[in-house]
């Protein structure tokens, strides 16, 4: 019989994987405290919302979510946590049922604020993030309904590019001691998790602030040396973080996926300085040009800023050209927010909002080409993909996903979820894959028919 004490909590999570891990981290709290999670569209006696405030979309989205959850049921407490509340809390205490927002930094005492019971009016726990140098997680065991994993092994951004409001949400760069962080992976290996996301904020300065210096090619080296991960995955990295001996290392190594995401942000010189990137385009292009060299198959995503300030025809030209010119497999475009604080937001020459939409769909186009072209590649070739816990939204395929990041639709049903299986290409329409089954594991009735 339902305990009908225990309080109910939906959670709903907007932005980077360092969220995700850090809702995951806040879910697995919530459920060792007493409390039920359930999904965000039920009604809740607590809804938690981790929000992002890397564009003024997302923040839309975050205030849609909260009168969202106020509707589902208007007597919940609801709780605002992560980088939109840091930056703009006074703005989430005005919107109905908000009785709680954290920061950042605030976010591990979630369990101790609730039970501290409600006030009449929004309750703020914040506090500057200056001075922050150690990076203190929970120990993490598993995640629930997901056959991959996210750890998070830096936080904080020290850098300062001018369009970026993070390091002033988030802090200095910090980092996860190397044994702290094999521990870790390993209790998440030894929970079944096949493929594991180290995540971070500026992930290419891992291990910088710590005494001794370490650094995240050391770490991938204790990785492969001493624990049972079998993948393990890189998210975004600067790309003058990324050594010739980082190349070199993740071109032998026999668990780290063959999938780099860099972000470039303009393909136009002018706007790269105005962005105060340490980088020019000839820079990005060389270093392109030796990850293909070494690894041929390898996937690239890219990052790319279409309407920064002063980006005008010619300069969004360069960037379109120079795009179509790398061999990468995919873009992730963000179309110019102007945020509050940041240096980009006092430049001259702002773009007009619906030049900037029109620039950022010619660049979604371009990607949709590259990563069909890329993915045409693979036609008639096996690719070992991990069986994934969801399946496409017409119900008749499983989702698996390969070490270069090819989500691959396979015919079949039943419990093959988080086995590694191999699987032939035999078309591609548009960005969706299919492939047929070609071995799998004893017992394993994830078939092709």
């Amino acid at each position: 019989m339902k305990n009908m004490n225990v309080r109910t909590v939906a959670i709903e999570t907007l932005g980077c994987k360092v969220n995700q891990y850090e809702s995951a981290c806040l879910e697995e709290m919530l459920l060792q405290s007493g409390y039920r999670v359930i999904p965000f569209t039920e009604q809740a006696d607590i809804y938690l919302v981790n929000t992002c405030t890397v564009t003024h979309r997302v923040d839309y989205q975050s205030r849609q979510l909260i009168r969202r959850a106020h509707k589902r049921n208007p007597a919940a407490l609801i709780v605002v946590t992560g980088c939109y509340a840091q930056s703009s809390p006074e703005v989430i205490a005005s919107l109905p049922g908000v009785k709680l927002i954290m920061g950042n930094r605030e976010k591990n005492d979630l369990v101790q604020f609730l039970e501290e019971g409600e006030t009449d009016s929004p309750r703020m726990a914040l506090s500057s993030l200056d001075g922050m140098q150690k990076l203190s997680e929970p120990v993490l065991t598993a995640f629930r309904h997901r056959t991959r994993a996210f750890l998070k092994i830096q936080d904080g951004c020290s850098a300062s590019c001018t369009y970026c409001i993070v390091p002033k949400v988030r802090g200095q760069s910090r980092s996860l001691p190397p044994d702290d962080a094999i521990q870790r992976l390993e209790i998440l290996a030894q929970s079944g998790h096949k493929e594991i996301v180290l995540t971070g904020i500026h992930l290419g300065m891992y291990g910088l602030d710590l005494s001794p210096l370490s650094n995240l090619l050391f770490l991938l080296r204790c990785i492969e040396e001493k624990t049972r991960v079998k993948r393990l995955r890189l998210s975004s990295i600067e790309p003058l973080e990324i050594s010739h001996d980082l190349i070199e290392f993740i071109s032998n190594s026999g668990i780290i996926c063959h999938h780099l995401h860099l972000p470039l942000q303009s393909g136009d010189d002018e706007i790269l300085k105005r962005m105060n990137r340490p980088y020019r385009r000839q820079d990005f292009q060389e270093l392109i040009a030796e990850i293909v060299s070494r690894i041929p198959a390898i996937c690239i995503g890219v990052d790319v800023i279409a309407g920064f300030p002063g980006e005008d025809e010619e300069k969004f030209e360069h960037t379109l050209h120079f795009l179509e010119s790398l061999p990468v497999t995919y873009l992730h475009v963000f179309p110019y927010s102007r945020r509050k604080g940041t240096g980009a937001a006092s430049l001259p020459d702002q773009v007009d909002p619906g030049i900037i939409r029109r620039r950022a769909e010619v660049l979604r186009q371009l990607s949709i080409r590259k990563r069909e072209a890329y993915y045409r590649r693979f036609i008639g070739q096996n690719i070992s993909i991990l069986i994934e816990d969801r399946k496409d939204p017409s119900g008749h395929y499983c989702e698996g996903l390969s070490r270069n990041y090819i989500s691959v639709l396979l015919e079949g049903a039943g419990d093959a979820v988080n086995e590694e299986v191999e699987v032939q290409v035999t078309r591609v329409e548009g960005e969706k894959v299919y492939g047929r089954l070609v071995t799998r594991q004893a017992g394993n009735p994830c078939e092709s028919r």
